[in-house]
């Protein structure tokens, strides 16, 4: 029997996608729910498996190709005999199953043929697209960092390594220093760039600046860090208290959180706060939903995994829409200062920067004090001066004030969840 394997719709809105890598090819055996293939969206990237297991007798469609939704992409024949070697690598029943380590034990990790381009001696997770890379580039993977889950090449980390290292196709160095390459947009980055241009052109944004004192949550962060991490498993960064001290700015100024349709505005009695995250195929925006309900520790929770899921490309449409408000850190990449752009429909963006140790004045006195300078990019059609300005001040205010951002007759345990 003939099965043909069609692209699923990742999303409602979602018409047509783009080959991004073949996982298997032509003539080879194929165990059910075993990924065929990725493709990428403008929101997200995805897997197909086989439905059945069989032999793939045909492949449509090249890498980088653009293909809509429900279109035929393989065939597999069901009816095929399985070849020696594939029931040899067939699963033994779970009670002659050896232990393994965890890594092994993935399904993925073992179903992705680009993983092959690791020596069989390697313990070394790399995603198929990095592990193509490494190969064309005759770069060893062994002598790259993984940034990704549990340590994994990511694609990002493959090409970050052959810039630096400064090989071409051949695993030579080229032999002048210039040289250049021409690489389609994808999906992903053609959404971005036109929602970027949407913004400016569409809203009238302004940019208000206020700068925060970062000592007293600093000093709470290295008072009760390792308390903390023991309880819940996970640190205490910087994103979890900006979240907090945003979620309760927006309910005090709500047009903040607010945005326009049509001629209507539509004022939100919840903060769903998106998070820009640096992702290997460009910027992603997934949104920690009702964060006004949830803890420190929930939120860095949430943005532990929002953000391991994007470096992994695996970010579902629905973790990516419906924000209210967003919060964007240039200062991991070392940013001073910036204005951020609006993330529409949403109304305004807080852009987090670098911290810096910088001489300030208290009480007549000059003294060196960790500085961060934080902007409030909004749409002036909704949101005005005063409440930019008051909305900006509030969050400098509870981020100066940990104590302020939870009641209690202990407020440096109730901050914490502790």
């Amino acid at each position: 029997m003939a099965l043909e394997i069609k692209v699923p719709a990742p999303g409602e809105s979602v018409s047509e996608v783009t080959i991004a890598n073949w996982l298997k090819k032509e003539g080879e055996w194929v165990e059910m729910d075993q990924p065929l293939a990725e493709f990428e969206s403008d929101k997200a990237t995805f897997e197909v498996n086989a439905e059945k297991a069989g032999v793939i007798e045909k492949l449509i469609g090249n890498v980088g190709d653009t293909i809509p939704v429900g279109s035929v992409i393989a065939v597999i024949n069901t009816e095929a005999a399985r070849p020696a070697e594939a029931k040899a690598a067939a699963p033994k029943p779970a009670a002659e199953q050896p232990k393994a380590p965890i890594a092994e034990e993935k399904p993925k990790a073992e179903a992705k043929p680009a993983v092959t381009h690791t020596p069989a001696a390697s313990n070394v997770l790399i995603s198929p697209i990095a592990a193509q890379l490494l190969a064309e580039y005759g770069i060893a993977p062994e002598n790259v960092a993984g940034s990704g889950s549990n340590g994994k090449i990511t694609k990002l980390d493959a090409l970050e390594a052959i810039v630096k290292l400064g090989v071409n196709k051949t695993g030579n160095r080229p032999a002048t220093g210039r040289s250049e390459r021409r690489e389609k947009m994808s999906n992903l980055r053609k959404t971005v760039s036109k929602r970027l241009v949407a913004a400016k052109n569409e809203t009238a944004m302004l940019t208000t600046f206020n700068e925060v004192n970062m000592k007293p949550i600093m000093d709470l962060r290295a008072k009760y860090k390792k308390t903390f991490e023991e309880k819940f498993g996970i640190g205490l960064g910087f994103m979890s208290f900006f979240t907090r001290a945003v979620t309760i700015a927006l309910q005090d100024w709500p047009a903040v959180n607010a945005s326009i349709e049509g001629e209507e505005i539509i004022y939100h009695d919840y903060c769903d706060i998106s998070i820009a995250v640096s992702a290997p195929k460009g910027l992603v925006v997934p949104v920690i939903r009702s964060a006004q309900n949830l803890s420190l520790a929930e939120i860095e929770t949430e943005v532990k995994r929002l953000a391991t899921k994007a470096r992994d490309n695996k970010l579902s449409i629905d973790e990516m829409t419906g924000g209210t408000f967003t919060i964007t850190n240039g200062g991991v990449f070392g940013s001073m200062l910036s204005t951020p752009i609006i993330n529409p429909p949403q109304s305004g963006i807080l852009g987090m920067h670098n911290i810096v140790e910088r001489p300030i004045v208290e009480n007549g006195q000059i003294v060196i004090r960790p500085m961060m300078y934080v902007a409030l990019s909004y749409d002036h059609r909704i949101i005005d001066g005063r409440e930019s300005v008051s909305f900006l001040v509030r969050v400098k205010t509870l981020l100066e004030n940990p104590e302020m951002l939870l009641d209690g007759k202990r407020p440096e345990e109730n901050v914490l969840g502790l």
